[in-house]
């Protein structure tokens, strides 16, 4: 199917590595100019460096900065509008747990989670949005995680922080429509370089990464057997951010293997 991205922008957040990298891979392979950022320079300069190689330095665009910082996201947009003409497709996907319990969640922490969940939507969201209702096609499609209606005792303060940011996006829908569509992907578990250090280490070293992730898997109990890949994440993302998802907006899509239990 013909997503109808060849030609057009598309700007990921944290696009240096897991689903944000595989999400401005795949939107190159669909003929995408792609501007993406993310905090930590070396990497992003290196990789920005083999994506220009594979796909042509003229439809890439790469700045290392925080979207926490407002001014930033400002500068990188007007970037992007002097450079590409505009952005017509926003993913954003900045944003980690973090492991704690109720009881061992300080004021600090709370507060920086919730900062990082709303304005790593917030500052990108409000520096694009002039150019996104100017697209024709505009659209913003958020990688949000089960979390936000599955919340794990173990992640409290992220779960909370994921609901916040799910109603956000649903606030945003109605209302940036019919300009913008707006929509999310929750993540269950993915393979990421965060499970990788978990298997790295693990107590039976003799254990093969396949067994470890088999049983993993199993101890989660999800249907399909196994985490996620980033790519498949990623081609959910394209498609909503895509006219092929034209009629498409406020809408949740998991990518989880079946984990959920809610209806």
């Amino acid at each position: 199917m013909d997503l109808g991205l060849n030609g057009r922008t598309v700007v990921v957040t944290g696009g240096s590595s897991g689903i944000g990298l595989a999400t401005v891979r795949a939107a190159l392979e669909e003929g995408a100019k792609v501007a993406f950022c993310a905090r930590g320079a070396e990497r992003l300069d290196k990789v920005a460096a083999d994506l220009a190689r594979d796909f042509g330095a003229e439809r890439v665009l790469a700045r290392a900065f925080s979207v926490l910082e407002p001014e930033a996201n400002t500068e990188f947009a007007a970037e992007v509008a002097a450079r590409f003409g505009g952005c017509d497709a926003l993913i954003t996907n900045a944003g980690q747990g973090r492991v704690s319990t109720y009881a061992d969640t300080s004021d600090a922490d709370w507060r920086e989670e919730l900062e990082l969940k709303f304005f790593s939507q917030i500052h990108p969201i409000r520096a694009f949005e002039a150019q996104l209702r100017a697209s024709g096609a505009g659209s913003i499609t958020a990688v949000n995680s089960l979390l936000a209606y599955q919340p794990e005792p173990h992640m409290v303060c992220t779960s909370a922080a994921r609901a916040g940011v799910q109603s956000l996006l649903k606030s945003l829908a109605g209302e940036l429509a019919p300009q913008i569509r707006v929509n999310a992907i929750l993540v269950g578990l993915v393979d990421s370089q965060q499970w990788q250090r978990r298997y790295e280490a693990r107590e039976d070293k003799s254990q093969s990464r396949a067994a470890w992730f088999a049983d993993l898997a199993r101890r989660k109990a999800i249907p399909l057997g196994r985490l996620g890949q980033a790519e498949e994440a990623a081609r959910t993302l394209l498609f909503l951010a895509s006219p092929a998802a034209s009629y498409v907006t406020g809408a949740r899509l998991e990518v989880s293997g079946g984990v959920s239990r809610f209806v």
